[in-house]
Protein backbone atom coordinates (compact mmCIF):
# COMPACT_ATOMS: atom_id res chain seq x y z
CA UNK A 1 0.00 0.00 0.00
CA UNK A 2 1.24 3.63 -1.15
CA UNK A 3 1.93 6.37 1.59
CA UNK A 4 -0.62 8.19 -0.27
CA UNK A 5 -3.56 5.98 0.17
CA UNK A 6 -2.35 5.14 3.84
CA UNK A 7 -1.96 9.10 4.80
CA UNK A 8 -5.52 8.88 3.21
CA UNK A 9 -7.04 6.14 5.38
CA UNK A 10 -5.34 7.57 8.35
CA UNK A 11 -6.91 11.02 7.75
CA UNK A 12 -10.53 10.10 6.89
CA UNK A 13 -10.67 7.15 9.49
CA UNK A 14 -9.68 10.11 11.76
CA UNK A 15 -11.97 12.75 10.01
CA UNK A 16 -14.39 10.51 9.55
CA UNK A 17 -14.66 8.99 13.97
CA UNK A 18 -14.35 12.55 14.62
CA UNK A 19 -17.29 13.56 12.25
CA UNK A 20 -19.18 10.43 13.29
CA UNK A 21 -19.02 11.00 17.02
CA UNK A 22 -20.44 14.87 16.46
CA UNK A 23 -23.29 13.74 14.78
CA UNK A 24 -23.82 11.08 17.68
CA UNK A 25 -23.66 13.79 19.83
CA UNK A 26 -26.34 15.93 18.14
CA UNK A 27 -28.64 13.47 17.77
CA UNK A 28 -28.63 11.60 21.25
CA UNK A 29 -28.70 15.40 23.12
CA UNK A 30 -31.74 16.53 20.43
CA UNK A 31 -33.54 13.25 21.34
CA UNK A 32 -32.94 13.91 25.06
CA UNK A 33 -33.98 17.58 24.91
CA UNK A 34 -36.92 16.69 22.69
CA UNK A 35 -38.33 13.79 25.23
CA UNK A 36 -37.37 16.55 28.55
CA UNK A 37 -39.19 19.26 26.63
CA UNK A 38 -42.67 16.96 25.63
CA UNK A 39 -42.58 15.82 29.70
CA UNK A 40 -42.96 19.46 30.49
CA UNK A 41 -45.52 19.83 27.65
CA UNK A 42 -47.62 17.27 29.08
CA UNK A 43 -47.05 18.58 32.25
CA UNK A 44 -48.42 21.87 31.47
CA UNK A 45 -51.32 20.26 29.63
CA UNK A 46 -52.40 18.20 32.41
CA UNK A 47 -52.60 20.98 35.18
CA UNK A 48 -54.27 23.36 32.24
CA UNK A 49 -57.24 20.25 32.25
CA UNK A 50 -56.91 20.30 36.14
CA UNK A 51 -57.74 24.24 36.38
CA UNK A 52 -60.52 24.42 33.72
CA UNK A 53 -62.25 21.26 35.57
CA UNK A 54 -62.02 22.59 38.81
CA UNK A 55 -61.30 26.77 38.48
CA UNK A 56 -63.28 26.95 35.49
CA UNK A 57 -66.27 25.14 36.10
CA UNK A 58 -66.01 23.49 32.57
CA UNK A 59 -68.26 20.49 32.74
CA UNK A 60 -66.00 17.00 32.42
CA UNK A 61 -68.58 16.11 29.43
CA UNK A 62 -67.40 19.42 27.29
CA UNK A 63 -63.86 19.00 28.03
CA UNK A 64 -64.18 14.93 26.70
CA UNK A 65 -66.23 16.84 23.78
CA UNK A 66 -62.69 19.09 22.99
CA UNK A 67 -60.81 15.94 23.23
CA UNK A 68 -62.64 13.77 21.05
CA UNK A 69 -63.69 16.18 18.23
CA UNK A 70 -59.57 17.54 18.15
CA UNK A 71 -57.90 16.81 14.69
CA UNK A 72 -55.24 14.56 15.81
CA UNK A 73 -57.29 12.97 18.59
CA UNK A 74 -55.15 9.45 18.52
CA UNK A 75 -52.18 11.87 19.12
CA UNK A 76 -53.81 14.49 21.81
CA UNK A 77 -52.59 14.73 25.66
CA UNK A 78 -54.93 12.19 27.52
CA UNK A 79 -55.75 13.68 30.77
CA UNK A 80 -56.97 11.64 33.71
CA UNK A 81 -57.38 12.90 36.98
CA UNK A 82 -57.77 10.68 40.39
CA UNK A 83 -57.99 11.88 44.12
CA UNK A 84 -55.75 9.99 46.08
CA UNK A 85 -58.11 6.49 47.29
CA UNK A 86 -58.03 5.52 43.43
CA UNK A 87 -61.37 7.16 42.41
CA UNK A 88 -61.63 8.54 39.04
CA UNK A 89 -62.53 11.96 39.20
CA UNK A 90 -62.11 12.72 35.17
CA UNK A 91 -61.01 11.09 32.18
CA UNK A 92 -61.21 12.22 28.09
CA UNK A 93 -61.56 8.61 26.81
CA UNK A 94 -61.97 5.71 29.22
CA UNK A 95 -63.18 3.53 26.22
CA UNK A 96 -59.22 4.29 24.96
CA UNK A 97 -57.56 4.50 28.00
CA UNK A 98 -53.70 5.08 26.86
CA UNK A 99 -52.36 4.22 30.40
CA UNK A 100 -54.52 1.98 32.23
CA UNK A 101 -53.37 3.44 35.58
CA UNK A 102 -53.74 1.06 38.61
CA UNK A 103 -53.15 1.31 42.49
CA UNK A 104 -49.78 1.17 42.21
CA UNK A 105 -49.25 4.12 39.75
CA UNK A 106 -51.33 6.33 41.83
CA UNK A 107 -49.77 4.92 45.01
CA UNK A 108 -45.84 5.55 43.04
CA UNK A 109 -46.83 9.38 42.27
CA UNK A 110 -48.44 9.77 45.41
CA UNK A 111 -45.08 8.92 47.38
CA UNK A 112 -42.73 10.21 44.50
CA UNK A 113 -44.79 13.61 43.81
CA UNK A 114 -44.19 13.44 40.18
CA UNK A 115 -42.90 10.44 37.58
CA UNK A 116 -42.35 10.49 33.75
CA UNK A 117 -41.72 7.44 31.83
CA UNK A 118 -42.22 5.83 28.75
CA UNK A 119 -44.92 3.04 27.40
CA UNK A 120 -44.58 2.01 24.27
CA UNK A 121 -44.71 4.64 21.64
CA UNK A 122 -46.19 6.93 24.14
CA UNK A 123 -44.61 9.42 27.29
CA UNK A 124 -45.70 9.16 30.67
CA UNK A 125 -46.26 11.69 33.05
CA UNK A 126 -47.73 11.81 36.54
CA UNK A 127 -47.74 14.42 38.96
CA UNK A 128 -49.73 16.07 42.51
CA UNK A 129 -52.64 18.71 42.23
CA UNK A 130 -53.70 20.49 45.22
CA UNK A 131 -57.08 21.87 44.88
CA UNK A 132 -58.63 23.89 48.03
CA UNK A 133 -56.60 21.31 50.25
CA UNK A 134 -57.84 18.15 48.38
CA UNK A 135 -54.79 16.68 46.53
CA UNK A 136 -55.82 14.94 43.16
CA UNK A 137 -53.33 12.79 40.85
CA UNK A 138 -52.94 13.68 37.40
CA UNK A 139 -51.71 11.55 34.31
CA UNK A 140 -51.11 12.73 30.80
CA UNK A 141 -49.83 10.64 28.02
CA UNK A 142 -49.05 10.87 24.44
CA UNK A 143 -46.85 10.52 21.36
CA UNK A 144 -45.01 13.18 20.16
CA UNK A 145 -45.53 13.25 16.69
CA UNK A 146 -44.34 15.80 15.90
CA UNK A 147 -41.06 16.24 18.12
CA UNK A 148 -40.36 12.48 16.94
CA UNK A 149 -40.44 13.67 13.36
CA UNK A 150 -38.37 16.47 13.44
CA UNK A 151 -35.98 14.24 15.66
CA UNK A 152 -35.93 11.70 11.83
CA UNK A 153 -35.63 14.55 9.98
CA UNK A 154 -32.35 15.41 11.77
CA UNK A 155 -31.34 11.63 11.82
CA UNK A 156 -31.66 11.45 8.09
CA UNK A 157 -30.05 14.93 7.64
CA UNK A 158 -27.27 13.77 9.87
CA UNK A 159 -26.85 11.10 7.45
CA UNK A 160 -26.56 12.57 4.38
CA UNK A 161 -24.64 15.04 5.24
CA UNK A 162 -22.36 12.54 6.97
CA UNK A 163 -21.55 10.64 3.83
CA UNK A 164 -21.41 14.15 1.57
CA UNK A 165 -18.92 15.56 3.51
CA UNK A 166 -17.02 12.16 3.70
CA UNK A 167 -17.20 11.66 -0.29
CA UNK A 168 -15.99 15.24 -0.33
CA UNK A 169 -13.26 14.60 1.99
CA UNK A 170 -12.00 11.48 -0.20
CA UNK A 171 -11.43 13.42 -2.91
CA UNK A 172 -10.15 16.98 -1.52
CA UNK A 173 -7.95 14.15 0.71
CA UNK A 174 -6.51 12.33 -2.31
CA UNK A 175 -5.58 15.36 -3.82
CA UNK A 176 -3.86 17.52 -1.11
CA UNK A 177 -1.70 14.32 0.20
CA UNK A 178 -0.70 14.14 -3.77
CA UNK A 179 0.16 17.65 -4.04
CA UNK A 180 1.95 17.14 -0.61
CA UNK A 181 3.78 14.02 -1.78
CA UNK A 182 4.94 15.78 -5.30
CA UNK A 183 7.74 15.87 -4.02
CA UNK A 184 8.72 13.17 -2.94
CA UNK A 185 7.84 11.20 -6.41
CA UNK A 186 10.39 13.79 -7.73
CA UNK A 187 12.80 12.66 -5.47
CA UNK A 188 12.01 9.14 -6.55
CA UNK A 189 12.43 10.13 -10.22
CA UNK A 190 15.16 12.12 -9.97
CA UNK A 191 17.31 9.15 -7.51
CA UNK A 192 16.01 6.93 -10.22
CA UNK A 193 18.14 8.84 -12.75
CA UNK A 194 21.48 8.80 -11.38
CA UNK A 195 23.66 5.83 -11.91
CA UNK A 196 27.57 5.08 -10.77
CA UNK A 197 28.15 6.77 -14.31
CA UNK A 198 26.49 10.19 -13.47
CA UNK A 199 26.85 10.26 -9.63
CA UNK A 200 27.55 13.97 -10.10
CA UNK A 201 23.68 14.72 -10.35
CA UNK A 202 21.73 16.34 -7.77
CA UNK A 203 18.10 16.49 -6.10
CA UNK A 204 16.76 19.78 -6.56
CA UNK A 205 15.25 21.17 -2.69
CA UNK A 206 12.95 23.44 -3.40
CA UNK A 207 12.66 24.42 0.43
CA UNK A 208 14.92 23.51 2.87
CA UNK A 209 13.16 23.73 6.27
CA UNK A 210 10.43 21.17 5.60
CA UNK A 211 10.60 17.31 6.30
CA UNK A 212 11.18 16.78 2.31
CA UNK A 213 13.66 19.50 1.84
CA UNK A 214 15.38 17.37 4.60
CA UNK A 215 15.02 14.10 2.71
CA UNK A 216 16.42 15.74 -0.59
CA UNK A 217 19.87 17.22 1.60
CA UNK A 218 20.13 13.78 3.23
CA UNK A 219 20.20 12.33 -0.13
CA UNK A 220 22.21 14.72 -1.65
CA UNK A 221 24.96 13.83 1.37
CA UNK A 222 24.88 10.93 0.30
CA UNK A 223 25.81 11.11 -3.20
CA UNK A 224 28.61 13.63 -2.15
CA UNK A 225 29.62 10.82 -0.07
CA UNK A 226 28.97 8.03 -3.21
CA UNK A 227 30.72 10.48 -5.77
CA UNK A 228 34.07 10.52 -3.27
CA UNK A 229 33.81 7.40 -2.55
CA UNK A 230 33.98 6.39 -6.62
CA UNK A 231 36.37 9.02 -7.33
CA UNK A 232 38.52 7.97 -4.21
CA UNK A 233 38.00 3.98 -5.79
CA UNK A 234 39.12 5.03 -8.90
CA UNK A 235 42.43 7.08 -7.75
CA UNK A 236 43.14 4.73 -5.79
CA UNK A 237 43.20 1.61 -8.36
CA UNK A 238 44.44 3.84 -10.73
CA UNK A 239 47.82 4.59 -8.07
CA UNK A 240 47.82 0.70 -6.79
CA UNK A 241 48.23 -0.42 -10.07
CA UNK A 242 50.64 1.79 -11.21
CA UNK A 243 52.92 1.53 -7.77
CA UNK A 244 52.73 -2.33 -8.03
CA UNK A 245 53.34 -2.31 -11.84
CA UNK A 246 56.75 -0.39 -11.25
CA UNK A 247 58.35 -2.79 -9.05
CA UNK A 248 57.61 -5.58 -10.57
CA UNK A 249 58.29 -5.02 -13.82
CA UNK A 250 61.97 -3.99 -12.18
CA UNK A 251 62.04 -7.48 -10.82
CA UNK A 252 61.04 -9.40 -13.98
CA UNK A 253 63.31 -7.24 -16.31
CA UNK A 254 66.73 -7.92 -13.77
CA UNK A 255 65.54 -11.54 -13.35
CA UNK A 256 65.18 -11.90 -17.38
CA UNK A 257 68.34 -9.96 -17.77
CA UNK A 258 70.43 -12.26 -15.50
CA UNK A 259 69.17 -15.26 -17.38
CA UNK A 260 69.91 -14.01 -20.62
CA UNK A 261 73.88 -15.30 -20.40
CA UNK A 262 75.96 -16.96 -17.85
CA UNK A 263 77.25 -14.01 -15.22
CA UNK A 264 79.53 -13.88 -12.34
CA UNK A 265 78.82 -14.93 -8.79
CA UNK A 266 79.15 -10.71 -7.94
CA UNK A 267 76.89 -10.28 -10.86
CA UNK A 268 74.28 -12.53 -9.15
CA UNK A 269 74.09 -11.00 -6.21
CA UNK A 270 74.21 -7.54 -7.24
CA UNK A 271 70.70 -8.51 -9.51
CA UNK A 272 69.51 -10.58 -6.27
CA UNK A 273 69.80 -7.47 -4.10
CA UNK A 274 68.10 -5.40 -6.29
CA UNK A 275 65.34 -7.64 -6.61
CA UNK A 276 65.18 -7.79 -2.91
CA UNK A 277 64.41 -4.32 -2.77
CA UNK A 278 62.18 -4.29 -4.95
CA UNK A 279 60.47 -6.95 -3.25
CA UNK A 280 61.10 -5.01 0.27
CA UNK A 281 59.38 -1.92 -1.45
CA UNK A 282 56.62 -3.99 -2.40
CA UNK A 283 56.14 -5.73 1.40
CA UNK A 284 56.39 -1.88 2.52
CA UNK A 285 53.61 -0.88 0.30
CA UNK A 286 51.20 -3.51 0.93
CA UNK A 287 51.68 -3.02 4.73
CA UNK A 288 50.88 0.34 3.77
CA UNK A 289 47.81 -0.35 1.99
CA UNK A 290 47.02 -2.50 4.97
CA UNK A 291 47.35 -0.24 7.41
CA UNK A 292 45.31 1.61 5.52
CA UNK A 293 42.50 -0.10 4.86
CA UNK A 294 42.22 -0.62 8.64
CA UNK A 295 42.33 3.20 9.36
CA UNK A 296 39.37 3.47 6.80
CA UNK A 297 37.39 1.35 9.23
CA UNK A 298 34.62 2.34 11.13
CA UNK A 299 35.34 3.70 14.21
CA UNK A 300 32.81 1.20 16.18
CA UNK A 301 34.51 -1.82 14.69
CA UNK A 302 37.82 -0.66 15.84
CA UNK A 303 38.77 -1.32 19.57
CA UNK A 304 39.66 1.33 21.85
CA UNK A 305 40.91 1.80 25.48
CA UNK A 306 43.25 3.90 28.00
CA UNK A 307 47.23 3.88 26.45
CA UNK A 308 50.04 5.86 27.45
CA UNK A 309 51.32 7.92 24.85
CA UNK A 310 54.98 8.35 26.07
CA UNK A 311 54.86 4.45 25.85
CA UNK A 312 53.47 4.18 22.27
CA UNK A 313 56.80 6.53 21.23
CA UNK A 314 59.00 4.24 23.03
CA UNK A 315 58.14 1.58 21.02
CA UNK A 316 57.76 2.94 17.63
CA UNK A 317 60.93 4.56 18.26
CA UNK A 318 62.60 1.42 18.80
CA UNK A 319 60.80 0.27 15.43
CA UNK A 320 62.44 2.90 13.56
CA UNK A 321 65.59 1.97 14.98
CA UNK A 322 65.36 -1.38 13.44
CA UNK A 323 64.09 0.01 10.16
CA UNK A 324 67.34 1.54 9.86
CA UNK A 325 70.43 1.84 12.28
CA UNK A 326 71.17 4.97 10.75
CA UNK A 327 67.60 6.77 12.56
CA UNK A 328 68.13 8.76 15.37
CA UNK A 329 64.94 9.49 17.34
CA UNK A 330 64.67 11.37 20.59
CA UNK A 331 61.74 11.47 22.69
CA UNK A 332 61.77 14.82 25.04
CA UNK A 333 59.47 15.55 27.96
CA UNK A 334 58.31 19.32 28.24
CA UNK A 335 56.18 18.77 31.39
CA UNK A 336 56.67 16.51 34.78
CA UNK A 337 54.36 14.28 34.42
CA UNK A 338 52.20 13.82 37.73
CA UNK A 339 50.49 10.96 37.26
CA UNK A 340 49.46 8.45 34.55
CA UNK A 341 46.04 10.67 33.63
CA UNK A 342 48.51 13.35 32.08
CA UNK A 343 49.94 11.14 29.27
CA UNK A 344 47.05 8.74 28.57
CA UNK A 345 44.39 8.56 25.66
CA UNK A 346 41.82 6.53 24.35
CA UNK A 347 42.65 4.62 20.93
CA UNK A 348 43.71 1.97 19.01
CA UNK A 349 47.08 0.72 20.45
CA UNK A 350 48.64 -0.48 16.95
CA UNK A 351 46.91 2.02 14.94
CA UNK A 352 48.42 4.70 16.82
CA UNK A 353 51.78 3.04 17.14
CA UNK A 354 51.65 2.64 13.12
CA UNK A 355 50.96 6.74 12.87
CA UNK A 356 54.08 7.78 15.30
CA UNK A 357 56.08 5.68 13.43
CA UNK A 358 55.29 7.02 10.56
CA UNK A 359 56.32 10.69 11.50
CA UNK A 360 59.53 9.19 13.06
CA UNK A 361 60.39 7.23 10.02
CA UNK A 362 59.36 10.71 7.31
CA UNK A 363 61.55 12.75 9.54
CA UNK A 364 64.59 10.62 9.19
CA UNK A 365 64.45 10.03 5.99
CA UNK A 366 63.87 13.29 4.85
CA UNK A 367 66.60 14.85 7.18
CA UNK A 368 70.50 14.61 6.21
CA UNK A 369 71.29 14.06 9.90
CA UNK A 370 68.53 10.92 10.04
CA UNK A 371 67.53 12.60 13.41
CA UNK A 372 63.98 13.21 14.46
CA UNK A 373 62.78 14.83 17.61
CA UNK A 374 59.32 13.86 19.44
CA UNK A 375 58.69 16.58 22.30
CA UNK A 376 55.63 15.53 24.38
CA UNK A 377 53.03 18.03 26.03
CA UNK A 378 49.62 18.08 27.61
CA UNK A 379 46.98 19.54 29.14
CA UNK A 380 43.74 18.90 31.11
CA UNK A 381 41.78 18.08 27.72
CA UNK A 382 44.50 16.57 25.52
CA UNK A 383 48.10 15.46 24.54
CA UNK A 384 50.02 17.58 22.03
CA UNK A 385 52.85 15.65 20.32
CA UNK A 386 55.29 17.46 17.98
CA UNK A 387 57.39 15.68 15.59
CA UNK A 388 60.44 17.76 14.79
CA UNK A 389 63.64 17.30 11.76
CA UNK A 390 65.97 19.56 9.83
CA UNK A 391 65.33 18.37 6.68
CA UNK A 392 64.40 19.59 3.19
CA UNK A 393 61.04 20.58 4.18
CA UNK A 394 57.90 20.72 2.37
CA UNK A 395 57.42 23.10 -0.31
CA UNK A 396 54.21 25.66 0.00
CA UNK A 397 51.96 24.36 -3.53
CA UNK A 398 52.84 20.42 -1.55
CA UNK A 399 51.21 21.26 2.08
CA UNK A 400 47.92 21.13 1.12
CA UNK A 401 48.15 17.46 -1.03
CA UNK A 402 50.26 15.88 1.13
CA UNK A 403 47.72 13.77 3.09
CA UNK A 404 46.47 12.61 -0.51
CA UNK A 405 46.90 9.28 -0.45
CA UNK A 406 49.50 8.58 -2.81
CA UNK A 407 50.36 11.98 -4.07
CA UNK A 408 54.15 12.80 -3.62
CA UNK A 409 55.68 16.52 -4.01
CA UNK A 410 58.95 17.54 -5.10
CA UNK A 411 60.48 15.81 -2.45
CA UNK A 412 59.86 12.40 -4.60
CA UNK A 413 63.43 12.43 -5.97
CA UNK A 414 64.86 12.80 -2.62
CA UNK A 415 64.22 9.10 -1.30
CA UNK A 416 61.92 6.32 -2.43
CA UNK A 417 58.22 6.13 -0.82
CA UNK A 418 55.07 5.31 -1.79
CA UNK A 419 52.86 8.57 -0.42
CA UNK A 420 50.95 6.60 1.73
CA UNK A 421 52.07 7.34 5.19
CA UNK A 422 50.67 10.79 5.93
CA UNK A 423 47.25 9.99 4.62
CA UNK A 424 47.64 6.81 6.72
CA UNK A 425 48.64 8.88 9.95
CA UNK A 426 45.60 11.63 9.55
CA UNK A 427 43.32 9.04 8.93
CA UNK A 428 44.27 7.20 12.47
CA UNK A 429 44.62 10.83 13.73
CA UNK A 430 41.33 11.59 12.90
CA UNK A 431 39.93 8.57 14.07
CA UNK A 432 40.93 9.20 17.20
CA UNK A 433 38.80 12.63 16.84
CA UNK A 434 42.26 14.15 16.83
CA UNK A 435 44.18 16.90 14.72
CA UNK A 436 47.15 17.34 13.26
CA UNK A 437 49.15 20.38 11.64
CA UNK A 438 51.79 20.73 9.38
CA UNK A 439 54.68 23.71 10.03
CA UNK A 440 57.33 23.42 7.33
CA UNK A 441 60.05 25.85 5.45
CA UNK A 442 61.81 24.29 2.55
CA UNK A 443 65.64 23.74 3.82
CA UNK A 444 65.20 24.02 7.16
CA UNK A 445 63.13 21.29 8.59
CA UNK A 446 59.33 20.40 9.24
CA UNK A 447 56.86 19.88 12.13
CA UNK A 448 54.27 17.79 12.73
CA UNK A 449 52.02 18.69 15.56
CA UNK A 450 49.34 15.81 16.96
CA UNK A 451 46.65 17.14 19.46
CA UNK A 452 44.50 13.86 20.91
CA UNK A 453 41.78 14.44 23.88
CA UNK A 454 42.57 12.32 26.53
CA UNK A 455 39.25 10.67 26.32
Amino acid sequence: MKIRVKLLLLFLTLFGSLLMAFAVFIYIYSAKTRKNQYYEHLKREAITKANLLFDGKVPAPVLQLIYKNSANSLFEEEVAIYDTSFNLRYHDAVQIDKVKETREMINQIIRQREIAFDQQTLQVVGLLYQHHGKIYVITAAARDKYGLNRLAELKYTLIIALIIIISLTIFCGYYFVGKALNPVTEIVDKVAEITATNLYKRVQVKNQKDEIGELANTFNDMLDRLEQSFDGQKNFVSNISHELRTPLATIVGELQLALIKERSPSEYREVIRLSLNDAQRLVRLSNGLLDLAKASYDQSAVGMKSVRADELLMDAREAVLKINEEYRVNVLFEREIDNDEDVSIKGNEYLLKVAFINLMENACKFSEDHQCVVSINFDRHQMILNFKDQGIGIAQEDLLKVFTAFYRGKNKDFINGNGIGLSLTQKIITMHRGSIQINSIVNEGSTFTICIPHR
